[in-house]
């Protein structure tokens, strides 16, 4: 009896989009259209890097990291809202609600650190090249991979377990797409100041010093770029480091808006567009963007190719 009296909510029920309701068969077709780009796009990636012993280096097994991450984030978020948006059903399970807070804050950590270690990577490629092999050695990378995916498990269990050790005694209706803490956290019946500083720091800690440790790099990164005196080798550089740049961007960017005051002022419209920008349009984007700017990777796909047709022939 005393754990019911702590939390009477045994679901929550996802608003999602209901305010549109005459935008409901529209928004599913858009979302199960980026969903499946996204499952495509970034499945290609992680087949050709792993096939290809060519792009067995730092720079694309990072990127393989990413298109995981990226698969999985897409994973957490996208069939439930999916499920939402073509049926009448809209609640979530309390457990429920806590695995998917819990991976989407280890998907989206994860990915905070990885993209602060490709921003290292390019670093070091760009403005140390003939030492580059001895700063980003296997060693190196192993340490900064599994760093990321450490530190993703390490701030998901914190931060969840936390969350819902809260008393929820209603109302049970989160006004969101999916179960983010600044969403639940308006939920809790309790006093949460000490978590919403805790959860300042940690999003200080977590988004904004990656954030701009990796401005900082390009800063360096562009001023090597400047000095480098083929202009095709200044080009091929700028495009590099663009494609890291604008994923980079809109992921922290609208991140930062959503984390950095779990009860900011922003309408809740406007928390499920920036919640969109990171959790939908990001892992849709960066596969485009890596292989579409990128013609190693357009070279190892169209030989992968050519490799399974000459196979059929003989």
């Amino acid at each position: 009896m005393k754990r019911q009296n702590q939390s009477s909510v045994v679901e929550f029920i996802l608003l999602g989009f209901s305010n549109f309701p005459e935008l409901q068969e529209q928004l599913f077709g858009v979302f199960l259209v980026v969903y499946l780009g996204t499952l495509v796009g970034n499945a290609i990636i992680i087949v050709i890097i792993s096939l290809e012993q060519s792009l067995h280096v730092p720079m694309y097994l990072f990127l393989q990291n990413l298109s995981v991450v990226d698969v999985s984030f897409s994973a957490v978020i996208m069939p439930e809202m999916l499920v939402v948006l073509s049926t009448e059903k809209t609640s979530i399970s309390f457990v429920s609600c806590f695995a998917q807070m819990y991976f989407i804050l280890f998907f989206g950590g994860t990915e905070c650190f990885l993209l602060g270690a490709m921003a290292y990577d390019r670093f070091a490629a760009i403005c140390h090249p003939l030492s580059y092999p001895m700063i980003m050695n296997k060693r190196v990378f192993m340490k900064l991979v599994m760093f990321s995916w450490v530190s993703g498990i390490m701030v998901a269990t914190v931060q969840t377990t936390w969350v819902f050790s809260f008393p929820f005694c209603g109302p049970n209706e989160i006004n969101h797409i999916s179960c983010e803490t600044p969403a639940v956290l308006e939920l809790a019946c309790a006093d949460t100041f000490l978590f919403e500083i805790y959860a300042f720091t940690g999003t200080v800690l977590i988004i904004m010093v990656p954030f701009v440790l990796i401005l900082l790099s390009y800063v360096r990164i562009l001023f090597a770029i400047l000095k480098m005196p083929s202009a095709t080798r200044r080009q091929r550089a700028f495009s590099t480091c663009a494609s890291h740049l604008t994923s980079v961007t809109l992921f922290y960017g609208t991140a930062s808006m959503t984390y950095l005051q779990p009860k900011s002022g922003y309408s809740p419209e406007t928390k499920k567009v920036m919640s969109l920008s990171y959790s939908l349009l990001t892992p849709l984007l960066n596969p485009l963007i890596y292989s579409l700017r990128n013609s190693e990777m357009k070279k190892a796909l169209m030989k992968l190719w050519q490799r399974k047709v000459d196979s059929h022939i003989f």
